[in-house]
């Protein structure tokens, strides 16, 4: 009978999570749509839906699938990383040079800044929890960004200034040095102590990681002209380095600092440069799997979203977020100095290098978790930043790029070669 009982509780879960996972997808593309009629991004529609069905609204996404919703976030950033990675030509970022590198780390820090001057004053916290509200908030959104600049590589928009290029490079790199601030304050905020050696983790990681997935990718170049497989045979083959590569940055956390995104994305960089045409045909089949994890990671995004916070953070909040993202776009300003984008082109890449989401999904609440006094306000702050900051910087740069970027002109045949 224990047996029988148990198969029945067991198929009334993976019932449940069939149902969510069907409102989830026809739920997400129903808004989506509607708000792509209306001119508007349609992850806003998706994050919506999870704002909906989520435990927040109607609270028809089933707990199985709320239990995993970290990880299936995970595996649609593992998605977006690798797209990047497979369409992204290391020529180019020499090209860019100096402002490519400083997009890395300058305007995230700058943001942080931002919320330590000026969070006490609006918000009455500590300095050192302004410092792990900002770190949670200032990093920018894969997932949001990197769709984006391989339509406008397809397109051939700004590619001859490699602005696409600059922008899901820098994006990457700056999550990683974000994170590891973000558990260097979290340190300081428990009551130890932060020094000039815990902030060596940051260009540890990036090293590690980058040096790691150049050497896997290289090692499936290899494998993959020496073994004949189909396309999607590889496309498992990938993912599953990627999710290796995510495990081993857990792993090694306490003996080595190791960027597992970094080290996905260079993995992909890797197979780009050394096998181009395979590259080309992987990301299309990237391209069609991110339909449906685009969907999954926004609605889930939304579905952690609880509509109280916000009311109880009111305006003092929302002016600080958008203060320091003001201070963030400045940043960005900055970094651009002394190249030759014009005007239109560097207001671009202000506007590109503001929207937030997944990793705030992904942070936002572990200050609460971990007991902190600020944890709910950090909570709220993440939130709120996801609402305002997702929706206007892809809108931002839906409307402005064909109107600001200048498409590259055909290049003779002797260029190419």
């Amino acid at each position: 009978m224990w047996i029988i009982a148990g198969k029945q509780e067991k198929s009334k879960e993976e019932k449940d999570m069939l149902t969510s996972l069907a409102l989830l997808f026809l739920v997400g593309i129903l808004f989506s749509q509607i708000l792509e009629q209306l001119r508007l991004p349609g992850l806003l529609g998706m994050i919506l839906t999870g704002i909906l069905l989520g435990p927040y609204g109607l609270n028809w996404l089933s707990d199985s699938l709320m239990n995993i919703a970290a990880e299936l976030r995970q595996l649609a950033l593992v998605l977006i990383l690798l797209r990047a990675g497979l369409a992204l030509d290391l020529n180019d970022l020499k090209r860019v040079g100096r402002p490519a590198i400083l997009l890395c780390f300058v305007p995230a820090a700058v943001e942080i800044l931002g919320y330590v001057l000026l969070g006490p004053r609006l918000l009455g916290l500590s300095v050192v929890e302004c410092a792990v509200m900002g770190a949670v908030i200032a990093a920018v959104s894969p997932a949001v960004i990197v769709p984006r600049m391989l339509k406008l590589m397809e397109e051939k928009r700004g590619t001859d200034q490699s602005i696409p290029q600059m922008i899901m490079a820098g994006a990457s790199a700056d999550d990683v040095f974000v994170i590891v601030l973000f558990s260097s304050f979290l340190t300081l905020a428990q009551g130890g102590k932060m020094t000039a050696a815990s902030l060596l983790p940051v260009p540890v990681s990036i090293i590690t990681g980058v040096l790691t997935g150049a050497l896997i990718g290289l090692m499936l170049c290899w494998f993959f002209r020496s073994v004949h497989l189909r396309d999607s045979i590889k496309v498992l083959i990938l993912m599953s380095a990627a999710f290796l590569l995510l495990e081993a940055e857990t792993q090694l956390k306490a003996i080595l600092p190791f960027s597992g995104l970094l080290a996905v994305m260079a993995m992909g960089i890797a197979i780009y440069s050394r096998y181009l045409v395979l590259a080309q045909r992987l990301s299309q089949k990237f391209s069609r799997l991110w339909v449906g994890a685009e969907m999954m990671l926004f609605v889930l995004v939304g579905a952690v979203v609880n509509p109280a916070y916000l009311f109880k953070a009111g305006g003092p909040l929302m002016l600080l977020i958008l203060t320091a993202l003001l201070c963030r776009m400045a940043a960005v300003a900055v970094c651009l100095i002394k190249t030759p984008l014009t005007r239109k082109e560097r207001l671009f890449c202000m506007i590109a290098y503001s929207p937030k989401a997944t990793v705030q999904a992904a942070i936002g609440a572990v200050p609460l978790s971990l007991g902190l006094a600020c944890g709910e306000l950090v909570l709220s702050a993440a939130v709120m930043a996801i609402l305002i900051t997702a929706p206007l910087g892809a809108l931002g740069i839906d409307l402005t790029y064909r109107q600001w970027l200048k498409k590259a002109e055909p290049l003779p045949a002797e260029a190419e070669s």
